[in-house]
């Protein structure tokens, strides 16, 4: 890769440096001026706490960005050094510059650090929460085929969408998972019961259809104080112990993870006051937005706020513990983080998608 695709100047906004770690696929930017002179390093964590405190999308990434990020000179240092730096200290990328700090080159965590190494030395970090999986809709939305399949045993290569979610919760070392089932549910029940898995499966079932939070509902009582909800038909990459981190150091009741997405209306947009008169047209304008990806972490106290044999929706919820005075948070991961899977126009393009990200 060229180290170009990496660099962003230094006064770029927060939502550019945001849509160009989505075009890379890495974590970090290099941050330089413009005749290329390294200044430091900005990372999605960076910019996911620079939106937590409040600030804006539009702002520059100059008060965003780490100036003491490492780097090493041409000529002077040797590779093991620099791979034994990004395994210990978990950098993923580190500029090659010369005397004036210009960037020449970078070494890239996955170019320097074979799989098993990293798995050893850069994992990610466990969790001790269960997972709860609402796998009880209709799925209409990828109708006709979820009048064949419920829609966890969509296909998506060899495996079911069911089985990428929890394999991606297996990295943070998840064993305990229940699946809320009503529509088809015995066809699920019946295919985990012909894989070999090795994650504890417990089945909770609707009489009926309870929305996406009523099923919470069939917990059983000894449940853990915390613990994570995803919607079946969703993925999403993201640090789950740093996510559950976070909403321990938060205090918070519910923590919802949210995907920042930009979208470009294809269309000259008037703008106009009284009488209709015009003031402007903006062509083709951008606009972003955190949308609910459906997972979220959730307290165990907040089960009490379910209306017993009401739908209820997760959304509700989060009004409904808003309205107590309890605290509702967000955790934001990148447009390419959260795949939707759940509609048919979508299912191409997230079948491409999941190359990049699984």
């Amino acid at each position: 890769m060229s180290w170009k695709r990496l660099a962003i100047l230094s006064n770029a906004s927060v939502k550019d440096a945001l849509k160009q770690l989505d075009l890379t696929a890495e974590k970090t930017l290099l941050v330089v001026d413009k005749t290329g002179v390294f200044l430091g390093a900005i990372s999605d964590g960076d910019i996911r706490r620079h939106l937590i405190r409040g600030n804006g999308l539009e702002d520059s990434i100059g008060s965003v960005y780490n100036a003491q990020a490492h780097y090493v000179k041409a000529g002077h240092f040797e590779i093991t050094v620099v791979r034994n730096m990004m395994l210990d200290l978990k950098i993923l990328v580190v500029p090659v510059v010369d005397d004036q700090r210009r960037i020449l080159d970078v070494v890239l965590f996955d170019e320097v650090v074979d799989r098993k190494e990293s798995t050893n030395r850069f994992s990610v970090g466990s969790i001790d929460v269960p997972v709860v999986i609402m796998a009880g809709g209709k799925g209409t939305r990828l109708a006709p085929f979820t009048q064949v399949l419920p829609k966890p045993l969509i296909p998506i290569g060899e495996k079911t969408i069911l089985e990428i979610i929890i394999e991606g919760f297996d990295r943070f070392h998840v064993t305990k998972f229940y699946f809320t089932v009503n529509y088809r549910g015995a066809m699920i029940k019946a295919y985990f019961d012909s894989i070999k898995k090795k994650n504890d499966i417990k089945y909770l079932w609707e009489k009926e259809f309870c929305g996406t939070a009523g099923s919470l509902e069939l917990l059983p009582a000894d449940i853990a104080d915390t613990f994570i909800v995803s919607n079946c038909d969703i993925i999403v990459k993201a640090d789950y112990a740093e996510v559950l981190k976070f909403h321990r150091d938060s205090q918070a009741d519910l923590t919802v993870i949210a995907s920042i997405q930009h979208h470009v209306i294809p269309y000259g947009v008037v703008e106009y006051g009284e009488h209709g008169v015009v003031s402007g047209i903006k062509e083709k304008p951008e606009f972003s937005f955190s949308i609910n990806t459906g997972v979220y972490v959730v307290n165990k106290s907040c089960l009490k706020l379910i209306p017993h044999g009401e739908v209820f929706h997760m959304t509700q919820m989060m009004e409904a513990v808003i309205a107590k005075g309890g605290k509702v948070v967000t955790y934001l991961v990148n447009e390419k983080d959260y795949i939707d899977m759940g509609q048919w126009e979508e299912y191409n393009k997230a079948l491409e998608r999941m190359k990049e990200i699984v």
